[in-house]
């Protein structure tokens, strides 16, 4: 792509503050979207709760990518917690579908964040791009998330749902917090560790979402997982090794269920998610085993 002028919502998350750094590197002008009055001049307001975007701010954009939402493991859930992920999302998807739709001259491609929940426990079973819904709270979130971009689709704008897996950083996210634990000594399974884990390398999400940005032919959803899920039990394994650190220790699933809430069936149970979309339109990952992206978080 050449140097152009691209949107981007959730730019201080560990996802989109590294592609913010990437696409600056190579001379993008980034726009970011922030939750309070502009204060730089790269910044624009919006506030997802209202659904409000300062319009102004997006014209000229050739791209906008949103991946702002609530932490889905920031908290134990509860009733109170659920809405909020679930407005973060789709309330934000929507003013930001909205906001791209009704410019005269609109974004040439919106890609709005998803989550490989969409598809539920999959057990052992492989899914792709193809694969229906799950059941739950989490596949319906996913499928209303998506939904809520109708605005920018019905536009004629290329609209891509980066479904992402699990990202392998140091810091951030999930497995930013996995890796104080295992380096004490203390990591282990979780329940049977049979479950499959979805995951992605850092520079491969954001490698990933480059390549989106860049491929005409990529629109609708897109798995943002490596061809070579891991279960819990190998992911374990995988941290002992790289840390040096036994991994012997196993938390069991009613503990989960007390520590986490309705959250733990989620993570005693998987995803087997391929990328299959990815693969085919060329895409060529640089860590795409467990032990690659865990070597990779750590250099």
């Amino acid at each position: 792509m050449q140097p152009t002028r691209i949107a981007v919502t959730g730019s201080t998350g560990l996802i989109g503050s590294a592609l913010v750094r990437s696409l600056r590197s190579d001379g993008h002008e980034v726009v970011r979207l922030v939750r309070r009055p502009a204060q730089a001049g790269d910044e624009v307001e919006w506030d997802p709760q209202r659904q409000y975007v300062d319009v102004g701010g997006l014209v000229g954009c050739e791209a906008v990518v949103h991946l702002a939402g609530a932490g889905i493991g920031a908290r134990r859930w509860n009733d109170a917690y659920r809405k909020e992920v679930r407005d973060s999302r789709v309330l934000g998807t929507a003013a930001i579908a909205e906001a791209v739709a009704s410019l005269d001259t609109p974004p040439r491609v919106l890609i709005s964040g998803s989550a490989v929940g969409y598809y539920g426990d999959t057990g052992d079973r492989a899914v792709d791009e193809s694969a229906p819904p799950g059941d739950g709270f989490l596949p319906k979130l996913v499928v209303d998330w998506e939904e809520a971009a109708a605005p920018a689709e019905e536009a004629g704008i290329r609209t891509a749902f980066p479904r992402t897996g699990l990202v392998v950083a140091r810091k951030g996210g999930a497995w930013g917090r996995m890796f104080p634990i295992f380096k004490a000594g203390l990591g282990g399974r979780l329940g049977s560790g049979r479950q499959y884990w979805s995951f992605i390398s850092l520079h491969d999400e954001v490698a990933a979402l480059r390549h989106i940005l860049d491929t005409e032919s990529l629109s609708g959803p897109v798995n943002l997982t490596a061809p070579h899920p891991a279960t819990n039990r190998e992911v374990t394994e995988a941290m002992g090794r790289a840390l040096h650190r036994p991994a012997v220790f196993a938390v069991p699933a009613p503990a989960l269920r007390i520590a986490l809430g309705e959250l733990a069936e989620d993570v005693l149970g998987g995803q087997r998610a391929l990328p299959t979309r990815l693969l085919e339109s060329g895409f060529s990952f640089a860590f795409p085993r467990i032990d690659d992206a865990i070597g990779a978080a750590l250099r």
